[in-house]
């Protein structure tokens, strides 16, 4: 019997069998479920109505609720979201839920926090999960959002659902999966300067299509996955959605264990590898010499093209933020283009969580403690000319009206986010581009797509920055 790769491996030991093959259906056991504000009531309604106004969720310790998509409007229906969750919360006791305290029972628009240490809001589900220690090597994941997939970087099988399975899993802890069978995605070599994770999967999606992963695992390997931040590889693993991937992996190292060791709130976890004999039924190599900075033209994640062969699009906006590409890696590749330089266009940057936020405060360009004497990766944005915003989702699905950085008109716009359907961040009439922040930082100083290497010399540390 052919061995089994580490998706199939996590699904066998969750559904109590010694092994599982791809098609196969299976019942598995959820070690976390994951909701938020735009999907979190209608899974409640789902769960009061199939179990019962009075019923308890299956474990109290492994849901967790995390407000952020619709926060800072003056939206009253987003409001009300917030207050449903409250009390929810409340009725069932539940001990993760991250609060944004300052959304009051009141109209308009929220204050936002004035210290991102000082609230217990965190901002994106998908970056407050492995910072609040909620994510480990060998679970299962689920949450009611698309890109729970970013989870896998940590080696764990994390995947979107619908309210009605989060609903069945909120009251009994399991839910039914078909196997996926894996796509193996290999990179050679070691990461360019002049490259980041978004590169390499747009690199995939314009290779495979939209739909080519399509009810699949996409698997992450190589020394140039190794190469990259933790961080980083969350950037690959969130986009495996846009090639209609079931879920994203990268293997285990010490990288990973390193973080879910100073981080997780559980002390136990089992890290599961691919067999030597592991079957997949695609795999395809790159070479990250050879590679250059891409960006998705509008209006589809596979619609590749190369950095430099965009050089004459002129562009309105820039746009640096969202789970995709709002990490404190993020901030710092983008700050080390705008350092010292003045943005031609409107360039809107937004943290992920609050904790990146902080770290824009407390650390350098380099990524370490900045001295009294240094700015901040928040002061160079600043001096640069950036629109800074409140972590959270903002404009990266449009949202309502109101939205920090939504794209209300015609612009044209270069963006780290992770999807450029029409609309997707507002009006229908706006095109978007999307692109790594080495890409939308250099782009943002001329006005139009820029190649990153007209500014990118020599590799940019990060230092501690995402790594515990």
């Amino acid at each position: 019997m052919a061995g089994m790769t580490m998706t199939e491996k996590i699904l066998a030991r969750h559904g109590g069998k010694k092994s599982v093959r791809p098609g196969e259906n299976v019942w598995v056991d959820v070690d976390v479920l994951m909701t938020h504000d735009v999907c979190g009531p209608g899974t409640i309604g789902i769960f009061h109505e199939k179990f019962g106004r009075n019923a308890k969720v299956w474990d109290g310790n492994k849901v967790v609720i995390v407000p952020d998509h619709y926060i800072f409007t003056a939206d009253e229906k987003c409001h009300r979201n917030i207050q449903i969750l409250r009390d929810f919360v409340r009725e069932q006791g539940l001990k993760y839920y991250y609060d944004p305290d300052f959304v009051k029972n009141e109209p308009g628009m929220p204050n936002p926090y004035k210290d991102p240490t000082k609230t217990n809001y965190k901002g994106v589900c998908h970056k407050a999960l492995p910072e609040e220690g909620h994510v480990r090597p060998g679970e299962i994941l689920l949450g009611t959002d698309s890109h729970t997939c970013t989870a896998g970087a940590f080696g764990q099988f994390a995947t979107g659902v619908g309210n009605t399975d989060a609903a069945f899993a909120l009251g009994t802890g399991k839910t039914w999966l078909k196997v996926p069978p894996t796509m193996k995605f290999t990179f050679h070599g070691q990461i360019p300067a002049y490259l980041t994770a978004k590169d390499l999967i747009l690199a995939v999606i314009g290779e495979i299509g939209v739909d080519g992963a399509t009810y699949r695992t996409m698997y992450f390997a190589g020394e140039g996955i190794s190469s990259l931040t933790l961080e980083d590889r969350m950037t690959l693993t969130n986009m495996a959605i846009e090639a209609g991937g079931k879920n994203g992996v990268c293997d285990v190292d010490e990288k990973t264990l390193q973080y879910v060791r100073k981080r997780s709130n559980v002390p136990h976890w089992q890290v599961e590898r691919d067999d030597p004999d592991a079957q997949y039924i695609y795999e395809h190599e790159w070479d990250l010499g050879t590679l250059e900075p891409l960006v998705a033209k509008p209006h589809s994640p596979d619609n590749k093209d190369t950095a430099y062969n965009c050089r004459d699009v002129k562009l309105d906006r820039a746009y640096v933020g969202s789970c995709t590409g709002g990490k404190i890696t993020d901030m710092i590749f983008a700050a080390n283009i705008l350092k010292g330089n003045r943005v031609k266009i409107e360039t809107y940057v937004v943290p992920g969580s609050t904790e990146v936020h902080a770290d824009m405060r407390r650390l350098n360009l380099r990524g370490v403690p900045k001295d009294n004497n240094e700015k901040s990766i928040e002061d160079v944005l600043l001096d640069a000319g950036c629109k800074l915003g409140p972590s959270g989702c903002a404009a990266c699905l449009g949202g309502p009206s109101d939205t920090f950085g939504r794209l209300n008109n015609a612009e044209v716009c270069i963006s780290t986010t992770n999807r450029n359907f029409p609309g997707r961040m507002g009006s229908t009439k706006s095109s978007v581009y999307l692109a790594s922040p080495l890409t939308v930082a250099a782009s943002a100083l001329t006005g139009r797509i820029t190649d990153p290497r007209d500014y990118v010399s020599a590799p940019i540390q990060t230092g501690t920055a995402g790594v515990m």
